[in-house]
C-alpha cells in the first residue's frame, strides 16, 4: 500500500484540496511552490500510462477547478502540470503555480512550510474553488 493510499483511506492525514470517486486532490508536503498540488486516481496503479482509460481521460477533467483555483490564489503566470513520478509508486500529477520554468524543478530545495501555513494554503485554494 502506497502512502498515497494511506492519505486515500485516511489512515495519513493530509491538506486536501478537492475529491471525487476516482480522485483526490491534496497539497504536496514538499512543495516547490505554494500551491503545489498533487492529483491521484484513488485506485493504486504505478506509472500513469498504465492507469485506466477512463480514469486518465476524466484525471484533467478533475485537475482543471483545481488548477484554476491555484491560478486565483497565487500569483502565478499560469497553473502548470508535470508527471514525474519517481518518488512514490502511485500514478500522480503535480499542479504548480508557475512564473517560469525553473519554478518546476524537482532539483531545487524544496520548501518548508509549518502546518499553519499549510492549512493557510489549502484554505486559500479551496475557497477559489
Amino acid at each position: 500500500m502506497t502512502i498515497f493510499s494511506k492519505i486515500i483511506a485516511g489512515e495519513i492525514p493530509s491538506y486536501k484540496i478537492a475529491e471525487s470517486d476516482k480522485f483526490i486532490a491534496f497539497l504536496d508536503i514538499m512543495p516547490l511552490r505554494r500551491g503545489h498540488t498533487l492529483v491521484v486516481p484513488k485506485i493504486e496503479v504505478d506509472k500513469l500510462f498504465d492507469v485506466p482509460d477512463d480514469y486518465l481521460s476524466e484525471l484533467l477533467v478533475f485537475a482543471k477547478p483545481v488548477a484554476k483555483a491555484i491560478e486565483k490564489s497565487f500569483d502565478c503566470n499560469r497553473c502548470g502540470l508535470s508527471v514525474i513520478g519517481i518518488e512514490v509508486p502511485h500514478a500522480h500529477v503535480h499542479l504548480i503555480p508557475l512564473n517560469d520554468a525553473s519554478d518546476v524543478n524537482f532539483l531545487q530545495p524544496k520548501l518548508t512550510l509549518a502546518p499553519e501555513e499549510m492549512k493557510a494554503v489549502q484554505e486559500l485554494i479551496v475557497s477559489n474553488l
